[in-house]
């Protein structure tokens, strides 16, 4: 065999070494440095196990790479996958890991997978009614020692999920709620992770709920939506390694738009862009296609606005809306999530996408609650560093204050969405991840987690007559939303 064949031999054989992840992926490997249990919610043809597949072979074997900010074992693990059936589990779980549905090590693809062909040690099958279906995987890790993974099923039942202790669990399509739980009871006593990675075609079932709804206090769990636009490339964000530079995706805009267009249209929202098909109801039941749209440089004319939904355990999330008056469109042109900040930090994000401070901020009547660590209103905090803060929290009236009911705003949200007058531009992907899976329990507006940027988005609309023309490039006159306030605070 000559040099180059040699050299390319080896390089198939050890694909770990040149992973590189999608900005969702690797935002889905960043969860696990603090969740326990994660789910990679995403569409289908994304490469969602095509990631899973590759951080579960880092810890078989330690080797992370540079960039690497997520979960570490520094010795040997054990690990259990999860497939539906014998069948799915030689074809795609045992595939992505070994290189192949096969199981020899003669066999010239046997090694090509996620986990490096030197690092295998042993592999043994299982008697399953199907050919060359893989029981057991030994892999040998950096410090030593060899790590084991046991391919399991969903069809084995629940009972053979029980009785070990596993580091790492990996579940690959939608497990029973019973084996999920048995899964998660094996990983405790070790302090392991368990990681799942679906296309959500059962809906809002209890394993989807679990990250949705959560309401176990002190349970570390993290959800990370990915669809079809997020295969499509783009630019990295700056707080991430590759900050600024640009990525290339496995499908085009035009290959993404022709595989979306293939799909069912019943089940187009859960299969390109992993929606839950939500029993009780999406809030707002629209495709992101129809109110995305292109960035464009806003207007001087149009009126703009921001609101701000405040927290700190739960994220602060702001958005930026323009208004172009003359044909009653509104257009969220940017967002910001962030959580565990400072206000300060907060506050420096509105001036920087503010310098000129006349985007006027709507926010939530909670904003009069003193904060714990300042003893001060939130609201004040923000308008006392120059923030032009609305006078009054959002309301439908200027002279009726306090908590307002969430139906009506919801509704003239919906009936914009539907006449075309609410659009969003397409690269706000945070924006979108909220909408998708925005619902209702019990037949009411479910506004316990992960609806941040809906609530800051509701707030702007709510207060829209408030919206301003920028001053930029005009004479500079003192902002009247930044001027002192003399007596209390607002209603």
């Amino acid at each position: 065999m000559d040099a180059l064949a040699l050299s390319v031999k080896k390089r198939a054989r050890n694909k770990l070494a040149r992973y590189l992840p999608y900005p969702k992926q690797w935002e889905f490997h960043r969860n696990g440095a603090e969740a326990k249990e994660r789910l990679l919610m995403a569409g289908n043809r994304i490469g969602k196990t095509h990631s899973a597949a590759h951080e579960l072979a880092m810890h078989l074997t330690g080797r992370y790479p540079e960039w690497w900010t997520g979960r570490r074992f520094d010795h040997p693990i054990v690990a259990w996958t999860g497939a539906e059936t014998n069948e799915l589990s030689r074809k795609v779980t045992q595939k992505q890991l070994l290189g192949t549905e096969g199981s020899s090590s003669k066999d010239p693809a046997f090694g090509a997978g996620a986990i490096p062909g030197n690092a295998i040690i042993q592999v043994l099958n299982r008697q399953a009614g199907v050919r060359d279906v893989v029981d057991t995987i030994r892999v040998r890790h950096e410090s030593g020692g060899f790590s084991v993974v046991h391919l399991k099923t969903y069809e084995q039942g629940r009972k053979t999920w029980q009785g070990a202790s596993v580091h790492v669990v990996w579940l690959d399509e939608e497990p029973p709620e019973d084996v999920y739980f048995e899964a998660v009871t094996r990983t405790m006593d070790v302090n392991g992770i368990i990681f799942m990675t679906f296309t959500p075609l059962l809906g809002m079932s209890a394993v989807v709920k679990r990250f949705l709804q959560p309401s176990d206090v002190g349970v570390r769990r993290a959800v990370t939506s990915m669809t079809i636009d997020d295969c499509v490339g783009g630019k990295w964000e700056a707080d991430t390694p590759w900050a600024g530079m640009t990525w290339v995706g496995h499908f085009t805009r035009e290959e993404a738009d022709h595989t979306i267009a293939t799909y069912a249209e019943h089940e187009r929202e859960t299969r390109a862009y992993g929606v839950p098909m939500m029993g009780e109801g999406r809030i707002y039941p629209i495709r992101d296609t129809a109110i995305a749209c292109d960035p464009f440089d806003i207007p001087r004319h149009y009126a703009r606005i921001a609101g701000i939904d405040f927290g700190y355990n739960d994220p602060c999330a702001i958005v930026w809306v323009a208004w172009d008056r003359d044909a009653d469109i509104v257009y969220v042109y940017d967002a910001y999530r962030r959580k565990e900040e400072t206000p300060t930090y907060h506050i420096q994000t509105l001036h920087s996408k503010d310098p000129d401070h006349d985007i006027p901020v709507s926010w939530p009547h909670d904003g009069l609650k003193r904060d714990a660590r300042s003893g001060r209103p939130m609201w004040r905090q923000f308008r006392n560093e120059q923030v032009p803060m609305l006078p009054f929290s959002a309301r439908y009236e200027d002279d009726v204050g306090g908590s307002q009911p969430k139906e009506p705003i919801v509704l003239e949200l919906l009936e914009r969405m539907k006449t075309g007058r609410f659009k969003v531009f397409r690269h706000l992907g945070i924006w979108f991840e909220e909408f998708r899976v925005y619902h209702r329990k019990d037949g009411r507006i479910y506004d316990r987690q992960g609806d941040d940027l809906m609530q800051a988005t509701e707030y702007a609309v709510m207060m829209l007559r408030k919206a301003r023309v920028s001053m930029r490039g005009r004479p500079v006159r003192r902002s009247r939303y930044t001027r002192p306030i003399v007596g209390g605070a607002p209603a």
